[in-house]
């Protein structure tokens, strides 16, 4: 085969895809360290677990259904074709992926991995009192259902891409769509249990691992050298190296912004808050990336750092618990980014062909920006809704009292995260029960009070 300067395109297209779409397949060890690190050593096994099946669970729903609903060819509301037996080869299904030049093999594996961010959004969120089952089943509608419906409105060349509405890399579709689901999980999952006294005082449960919340908001932070820059789905230089600098130059305002308003309110500077502050400013300039000059990049990172950690608190005096700030990073900035588009959007030192608010461009971008953050969101929080309903009534979604006391991490899956400091009641060949549980208890504070032995 001669190797033409196009088909040479072509490859260097789909290896710059492919590489981007393997750094944001990584982020899911991102999340499973933050969301890990901010919950309790008790659950730690279980979020592990929910954070490592969720991408296979994923893969699964969007390969079989989510995909041909999300980009085929069909209405402005849904994707009619290119389901699963069509998908390797069935290029002729899914038009608004014709702007690409890469294999559709490619375009499926790319966008696989953004269904998957937007799911793993949820599981922070409803960590530490949810069944293990019933956050796969909603995973699996998710995926397969609201996340693709919504997001062929905006990518798949459905209604709201030609109202002209503008989410580069998914602040909206894959952020805001996972806030939502994951604000119905929490409201109809309760809190946690003694999260908020009866006199309405907020009790902070304490992170249990500050090295592996680190370690996952620095991973996170490189992937989405791939989220942003890849998604322009080609090897277009100017556009990645503008994209990266955007991408790079928000999280850091918001880093420092966030830092800084932890400090203010807390007296401290608080980690979690911190990580949080990067990667509200990373979900802020997601859907404005390309259309921003440094300076629009700056000012978007650095309010995202600002709201992110006051939605926190915001969060709690609602009583709606959010164990590991995921609302506050992925929904309210995920809503901030989108909007700060139809402000931010400049034709001097940017990709974009339009102006926002603050460059002359008037109010029609911002317009257009928030018709899509409410539909969206309707959407989303009826659907949600209406699955978490279900699935609360049909095979309930909240583990009991006794298990989310113990531990998620004995109840559901017989094991403890540091078997070093707390020894799996099942390694030592008892049931993991209530009662054995407490027998377990009595007979180690039996052996702390004997004297100790010296030969």
């Amino acid at each position: 085969m001669e190797l033409t300067l196009d088909l040479l395109k072509v490859h260097l297209d789909t290896v710059w895809v492919m590489l981007t779409a393997f750094l944001v397949f990584w982020m899911n060890a991102g999340f499973a360290l933050v969301e890990s690190g901010l919950c309790r050593a008790k659950n730690c096994v279980n979020i592990l677990a929910k954070n490592y099946v969720v991408f296979a669970v994923s893969t699964i729903a969007f390969f079989a259904v989510g995909f041909g609903l999300m980009f085929g060819n069909g209405t402005d509301l849904i994707g009619l074709t290119g389901f699963m037996p069509s998908l390797i080869n069935g290029s002729s299904s899914f038009s608004s992926l014709d702007w690409t030049v890469v294999p559709m093999a490619a375009k499926f594996f790319f966008q696989l991995v953004f269904a998957g961010t937007a799911a793993t959004i949820v599981s922070g969120a409803v960590a530490e009192r949810i069944k293990f089952s019933s956050f796969l089943i909603f995973t699996v509608v998710l995926t397969a259902l609201l996340y693709p419906v919504a997001g062929h409105w905006i990518w798949g060349g459905g209604w709201l891409s030609k109202l002209g509405f503008h989410d580069f890399a998914g602040s909206t579709v894959v952020h805001s769509i996972g806030g939502w689901a994951a604000l119905m999980g929490i409201l109809f999952l309760g809190p946690r249990i003694g999260k908020y006294g009866k006199d309405g005082k907020v009790n902070a449960i304490a992170p249990h691992n500050a090295t592996s919340l680190t370690l996952g908001g620095l991973i996170l932070w490189l992937g989405w050298f791939g989220f942003n820059p890849g998604s322009t789905m080609a090897a277009d230089g100017r556009a990645i190296a503008h994209i990266a600098l955007t991408t790079n130059l928000a999280a850091a305002a918001a880093t420092l912004t966030g830092m800084l308003t932890s400090w203010l309110i807390q007296k401290k500077p608080d980690l979690g808050m911190i990580v949080n502050g990067t990667l509200a400013g990373l979900v802020a300039i997601t859907a404005p990336t390309d259309a921003v000059s440094a300076g629009g990049a700056l000012a978007i990172g650095a309010v995202a750092g600002v709201i992110a950690i006051l939605a926190v608190f915001a969060w709690d005096k609602l009583r709606i618990d959010d164990p590991v700030g995921a609302l506050s990073v992925h929904l309210v900035n995920g809503i901030w980014g989108t909007l700060a588009y139809g402000l931010f959007a400049t034709t001097a030192g940017s990709l974009s062909t339009v102006n926002g608010l603050f460059y002359g461009g008037g109010f029609s971008l911002l317009g257009i920006q928030a018709v899509g953050v409410l539909a969206v969101g309707a959407f989303v929080c009826v659907g949600g809704a209406v699955a978490w309903g279900v699935l609360k009534a049909v095979a309930g979604i909240r583990v009991s009292a006794v298990e989310e006391l113990e531990g998620l991490d004995a109840g559901e899956h017989g094991a403890v995260a540091y078997a070093l400091a707390e020894p799996a009641p099942a390694a030592n060949g008892l049931d993991i029960t209530s009662a054995n549980l407490a027998a377990l208890a009595q007979r180690k504070m039996k052996m702390a009070e004997e004297p100790v032995m010296v030969n």
